[in-house]
C-alpha cells in the first residue's frame, strides 16, 4: 500500500469502539513467549523522503546491466497498458472468486486466460494457474500418476535435458510423496534426448515421460517420436513450454499422434518483469479426460436462467482450496495478479504479435551465438542455437570470465559446469526481443577482451 490515509485520531477512534486501549492489546491472544523481540540494528523511523531517498540510492547499487541470462526467466518487453490495467483497483485486490455473484469480472479474466492457453498448447482443458512453473512440473508429475489408469508406477522418466531447478522442485514436493524418477540421458553431440535413450525402458512401467520443448540448452527436441514412444508403452506425456516460443513450435496437443497429455511451464515471459524471485506463475493444460485430477482453480462459462452468459468456477470441489488435506495440491496460491497481466498482455499482442516476438527471440539467439563465436577460445556446444538459449564452451573456467562480463555490466549467461560437468567449460546465453545489434556487439566486445586478459595473463605467469 503506496498510502496509509489513517490519522492518529483515526486509530484512537477505532480503538475507542473495539473497547481496546492499544493497538498491541488488539493481538494480546498471542502468548508473550512467542512475540519477538526488537529487531537489533534497525534504525529510528525514516520520513518518507527519506524513505524514498534511501531505496532510490539502493536500487542504484544494482545498476543496469544488459541481461544475456535466461535458464527459465526471460526479460521480454511489456507493454505499458499491461500493468496500467492489472494494477486497477478491481483486479490489483480481487479476492479469489468463490463467490460468482460478486466476481463476474475477475471470473470472466481467468476464463479468457483460460481459453488463450488452451489455444497456445492445443489442449482442451486449462486450470487458472499454479504457483510457478517449476511447482506446474511437479504437480503435472503427481497429476500423472493419479490419471494413469493403465500404470501401478509411481515411476517418472525424467531426462536430464529438463530444466534442473524444476528437476530439483519436482524431487522436493513429488519424491516426498513416494514419486521416483528415472533420470534419461542426453546425446551430447546433439544436446537433446533421443529416443534411443528409451529403449531401456521400453516394456517398464512408468507413469510419465517428461519432455521440456525448447529443452534446457535451447535445443528442440523431437517431441513427435518421444511422444509417440511415451504412448506406445502407455506412459502419459508431459510436456514442459516456453509459452513465446508456440507462436512458431507445434503446440503440445498436436505431438505425435495423440498429442501430449498434460502440458505445464512458466507464464513469467507473459507479460511480468523479471524481479528477484518473482512473482511468477505456472500454468497447466491437459486433455478432458483428465480433468478431475488437474489441480488448480478452473473456471467455467454457463447461461443463467435468462440465457444471460455468466462465469463460475467449476468441476471441482470446495476441498481444492481449503481443505487441503482432501485436495488434488496442497500449493493453494494461483498467482491471480500475474496471471491478470499475461491475459492482458497475451491480448494486446494478439497471435500475429505474439509469433513476431518469437520470430525476434529466434533471431536474436542466432545473432548473439554467431558474434560470441567469432571470439578466439569461444565454439557452441550443439551446433546452431535453437530458441532462446545456446550453449557455448570456452577455453578456460566460466566463472572468472563471468565475473569479469560483471564487472563491466553485463550478466554474461549461467555457468553449466557443476550441473552438466561432462560438457566442460559450458555457458547457457540467452537473447530475445529485447537485444539489439548494439547490445550484442557490447557482448561479444567485453567477452573478447576478457578472453584477451585472461590469455596475457597466462603467458605472464608462464
Amino acid at each position: 500500500m503506496p498510502f496509509i490515509p489513517h490519522t492518529p485520531e483515526d486509530v484512537a477512534g477505532m480503538l475507542a469502539t473495539l473497547g481496546a486501549a492499544s493497538i498491541d492489546e488488539l493481538f494480546d491472544e498471542i502468548p508473550a513467549g512467542l512475540k519477538g523481540a526488537r529487531l537489533a540494528g534497525v534504525p529510528p523511523a525514516l520520513s518518507e523522503m527519506e524513505v524514498a531517498r534511501l531505496l532510490a540510492e539502493r536500487a542504484a547499487q544494482d545498476g543496469r546491466p544488459l541481461c544475456f541470462l535466461g535458464a527459465g526467466a526471460y526479460e521480454h518487453h511489456i507493454p505499458a497498458p499491461v500493468w496500467a490495467i492489472a494494477s486497477r483497483g478491481e483486479f490489483y485486490s480481487a479476492y479469489t472468486p468463490y463467490q460468482a455473484e460478486a466476481s463476474q469480472g475477475t471470473l470472466q479474466l481467468i476464463y479468457e486466460y483460460q481459453s488463450m492457453m488452451c489455444g497456445l498448447t492445443g489442449m482442451e482443458v486449462s486450470n487458472a494457474s499454479l504457483y510457478d512453473g517449476a511447482s506446474a512440473l511437479a504437480e503435472a508429475c503427481l497429476m500423472a500418476v493419479r490419471a494413469n489408469r493403465g500404470s501401478n508406477s509411481r515411476r517418472v522418466l525424467m531426462p536430464r535435458t529438463v530444466n534442473p531447478t524444476y528437476v530439483q522442485v519436482a524431487r522436493s514436493i513429488a519424491a516426498n510423496q513416494n514419486i521416483a524418477f528415472e533420470i534419461v540421458d542426453f546425446d551430447r553431440a546433439l544436446g537433446r534426448t533421443p529416443v534411443e535413450s528409451l529403449r531401456a525402458y521400453g516394456g517398464e512401467d512408468f507413469a510419465a515421460l517428461v519432455v521440456q520443448q525448447p529443452n534446457f540448452f535451447g535445443n528442440l527436441e523431437e517431441v513427435h517420436e518421444l511422444t509417440d514412444w511415451a504412448h506406445q508403452n502407455n506412459v502419459l506425456l508431459i510436456g514442459v513450454v516456453n509459452p513465446i516460443s508456440l507462436a512458431l513450435l507445434s503446440a503440445p496437443g498436436q505431438w505425435g499422434g495423440r498429442g501430449a497429455d498434460i502440458v505445464c511451464g512458466e507464464g513469467q515471459p507473459l507479460g511480468v518483469p523479471l524481479a528477484s524471485g518473482g512473482p511468477y506463475f505456472g500454468f497447466m493444460t491437459t486433455r478432458m479426460q483428465y480433468v478431475r485430477q488437474m489441480p488448480g482453480r478452473i473456471v467455467g462459462r454457463t447461461v443463467d436462467i435468462e440465457g444471460r452468459p455468466g462465469f463460475t468456477l467449476t468441476l471441482q470441489a470446495r476441498e481444492q482450496h481449503i481443505r487441503r488435506s482432501k485436495a488434488t495440491s496442497n500449493i493453494c496460491t494461483n498467482q491471480g495478479l500475474a496471471v491478470t497481466a499475461a491475459t492482458v498482455h497475451l491480448s494486446l499482442l494478439g497471435a500475429q504479435g505474439l509469433e513476431r516476438v518469437a520470430q525476434a527471440c529466434l533471431q536474436r539467439a542466432h545473432d548473439l551465438v554467431d558474434a560470441l563465436c567469432r571470439v578466439p577460445g569461444v565454439k557452441p556446444a550443439f551446433g546452431p542455437p535453437g530458441f532462446h538459449e545456446a550453449v557455448l564452451t570456452l577455453d578456460r573456467p566460466v566463472a572468472p570470465v563471468l565475473a569479469a562480463l560483471a564487472a563491466r555490466g553485463i550478466l554474461g549467461g549461467l555457468d553449466l559446469t557443476e550441473r552438466y560437468p561432462e560438457l566442460g567449460q559450458a555457458l547457457l546465453v540467452c537473447a530475445t526481443e529485447t537485444k539489439t545489434d548494439a547490445d550484442i556487439r557490447a557482448y561479444a566486445e567485453a567477452l573478447a577482451a576478457v578472453q584477451g586478459e585472461g590469455l596475457r595473463a597466462a603467458r605472464g605467469a608462464a
